[in-house]
């Protein structure tokens, strides 16, 4: 069973969210959806009251909502309690908000979004864009970013051809290239950028991005030159991809005199342009 966790952004909220590819449903963060309809100080402690209350008055739902992992603030992966979209929008009705009917039209869109995109895909990738430019990322940075996603896309179908998990297998794997290109683990490259849960790849500047792409497509295409047996000889192609992105590397570092791989992060980035650009 595919499970994907994902970030929806509801007026510029994040709302933690899951897609189960098996049952074809969006699971959500209830505590974050309690955040943003009651803006309590303490989200977490309004739904223990909340689910407790609801218990006693047999709310069937509360009884049938469960928890999964999702990345908690420490940027950790933690058991959450969650529902699906049918699941929130009976709970929200026990949630007084003015916020309440925006955010039922919001969780209809998002599920209906989902459905579509299944049936064109090119639609994700056109809502990607909407949310980076919303996000306020330039239009040549976005670029960059989703020919990543798509390379990204084409390494992980070649590891799944090789039998390869996700999970563990391609973290790791995902760490070999890494810390091949950018002498630094996935960890320590967050670390560097001062990132707890938010994404390494969409704190690249341009440069980065493309690097980290070179190293991903040399390690799929080398896969797919030598066919690797099992995980261990995957580890192995792992980081002959991620040296040939090294090489380059170094070589632009020689040429330029600066570092490629930096504390700088996209939106420090995005702030100097904006400041460049008002002068």
């Amino acid at each position: 069973m595919e499970k994907k966790n994902e970030i929806k952004i509801f007026e510029d909220k994040k709302v933690r969210s899951l897609w189960d590819s098996e049952q074809e449903k969006w699971f959500i963060s209830i505590v974050d959806v309690i955040t943003i309809l009651t803006e309590s100080v303490d989200p977490n402690a309004y739904w223990r009251k909340l689910k407790q209350r609801l218990k006693e008055e047999g709310n069937e739902t509360v009884t049938n909502c469960h928890g999964l992992k999702m990345q908690a603030p420490d940027g950790k992966m933690r058991m959450t309690d969650v529902a699906d979209t049918e699941q929130l929008f009976r709970l929200i009705q026990s949630i007084p908000s003015p916020k309440a009917e925006p955010f039922k039209l919001w969780l209809a869109q998002v599920a209906a979004e989902r459905l579509d995109e299944m049936q064109d895909p090119e639609l994700t990738i056109d809502r990607a864009l909407e949310q980076y430019l919303r996000l306020g990322y330039s239009e040549n940075w976005i670029n960059q970013r989703l020919k990543s996603i798509e390379i990204r896309k084409e390494l992980t179908d070649e590891w799944e051809k090789r039998g390869l998990k996700q999970g563990v297998q391609f973290a790791t794997l995902t760490d070999i290239i890494t810390k091949a290109w950018s002498d630094k683990t996935t960890k320590e490259y967050k670390i560097l950028k001062g990132l707890k849960k938010e994404n390494l790849r969409d704190n690249m500047t341009n440069t980065e991005l493309i690097l980290n792409m070179l190293a991903e497509a040399s390690t799929k295409d080398i896969s797919a030159a030598i066919n690797p047996k099992d995980f261990e000889e995957s580890k192995k192609v792992a980081k002959q991809g991620g040296n040939v992105a090294k090489v380059a590397r170094k070589e632009l570092e020689a040429r330029t005199g600066k570092k490629v791989v930096t504390s700088l992060n996209a939106k420090t980035v995005l702030q100097l342009q904006n400041k460049n650009k008002r002068k």
